[in-house]
């Protein structure tokens, strides 16, 4: 049986991906689940999958899960602590690593799971976002093998030969068309920005998807940040990519070679696909994904994305042309002003103007070391928590 450590076990992530081993309980055996802090949702899991290992970085929650599972007679032993998620993607039974904690906390345990060699299955973007050079180098040194989880990333490594590595122009390749849904304010008028609300911001139209994800989704850095990814991940320059709306999220990207071909993935809009895909990669395992009706399927429209209306992606696309430090920058100013908006401190459109504030006052760094990384991203935080305290005393908070 395959070894499978869920990292983010309670997110949205981690629930498809239990969703699809449960369908194929004789193939696949979770060695460890982990979350930050909801240990009620942790307990249930563990008594359904019976992991070796459960890890809950908050150390209050893990005694308050240790209780449960005292009171339930469950033998999984509890860690805790961010230096236990490293611990279990080491384990040697753990065969592959769902990779799914949500932001730059998930970055050190990804980057383990490439340390030990692991079968890693990337749904943290902010791994390679944030120290991408440095995470791809540990994957190739050590032997892990890398599958994208982002729908979009998947679908275009569904569409490429096996040896993208060698260079996208050795192979053929014309340029990767980035597919994204537009987010819910695709066409609400820009006037009307300033008095979006976090409950509108996390209403995506096609996927469900945790608050942060969401809200990124509404401003396109989400789309940003998987621009940077798949640099990364597919060995190549922004100029080939290409950015398209598609706000019916059936074509989740295509990949143009100079032949003239267009190679597209379609499917629901449904995470269990590409988990299922890459966690039995190279075979396939059903999904529990309904199947597209072709016949019935709604028009497909694909349209340039505004700039204007999206300074997000603008952002990210500046830190990748500056390179270094600077899309780790971007990342932690980001995170912050999500949640300073998230939590009514911070109005919608102060979310790019926060990312811009904090590029500008700190100068890319090259990113020559993990420490480098995780300073300049402790250091864009602190600039970005200054700026939306000096922001919020002067228009004061979301109404």
């Amino acid at each position: 049986m395959t070894g499978v450590a869920v990292l983010g076990a309670t997110g949205t992530i981690g629930v498809n991906t239990l969703d699809v081993v449960r369908r194929h309980a004789e193939q696949y055996h979770i060695i460890a689940l982990t979350a930050h802090s909801q240990y009620e949702r942790l307990a249930v899991q563990c008594e359904e999958f019976n992991p070796d290992y459960a890890v809950m970085v908050d150390e209050a929650a893990a005694d308050k899960l240790q209780l449960i599972f005292t009171q339930k007679g469950i033998s999984t032993k509890v860690l805790h602590g961010a230096e236990a998620l490293e611990k279990v993607v080491r384990l040697d039974d753990v065969d592959v690593v769902m990779a799914a904690i949500v932001g730059a906390a998930g970055l050190q345990s990804s980057l383990a799971a490439a340390q030990a060699g692991k079968k890693i299955l990337l749904a943290n973007k902010e791994s390679l976002v944030m120290s991408g050079k440095l995470f791809m180098d540990q994957v190739r040194d050590h032997g892990a093998v890398l599958l994208p989880i982002d729908s979009e990333h998947n679908a275009i490594f569904q569409c490429m030969p096996s040896n993208y590595n060698q260079g996208l122009d050795e192979i053929g390749v014309h340029k990767i068309l980035l597919t994204g849904s537009g987010g819910p304010f695709r066409e609400l008028p820009m006037a009307d920005f300033s008095n979006v609300t976090p409950e509108q911001a996390i209403a995506h139209p096609n996927w469900s998807m945790g608050k942060k994800i969401s809200v990124d989704s509404a401003t396109m850095m989400n789309k940003g940040l998987e621009l940077i990814e798949a640099c990364w991940l597919f060995a190549t320059d922004l100029n080939k990519i290409e950015i398209v709306l598609h706000p019916q999220s059936i074509v989740h990207s295509m990949v143009e070679y100079i032949d003239g071909s267009i190679i597209a993935q379609l499917g629901q809009p449904d995470m269990r696909t590409p988990i299922a895909h890459a966690l039995a990669w190279p075979d396939r395992i059903e999904s529990g994904v309904s199947m597209l009706d072709l016949v019935s399927m709604p028009d497909l429209e694909f349209v340039e994305p505004d700039m204007e209306r999206y300074p997000c992606l603008r952002l990210a696309k500046e830190a990748m042309q500056l390179g270094g430090t600077a899309t780790t920058i971007l990342n932690a100013a980001n995170e912050i002003a999500v949640q300073a908006f998230l939590d009514k401190k911070l109005n919608f459109i102060d979310i790019a103007k926060t990312v811009e504030y904090v590029l500008e006052q700190i100068a890319s760094r090259t990113a020559d070391s993990i420490e480098t990384v995780v300073d300049e991203d402790k250091r864009a935080r602190m600039v970005a928590n200054e700026f939306i305290e000096t922001t919020t005393m002067k228009t004061g908070a979301m109404h």
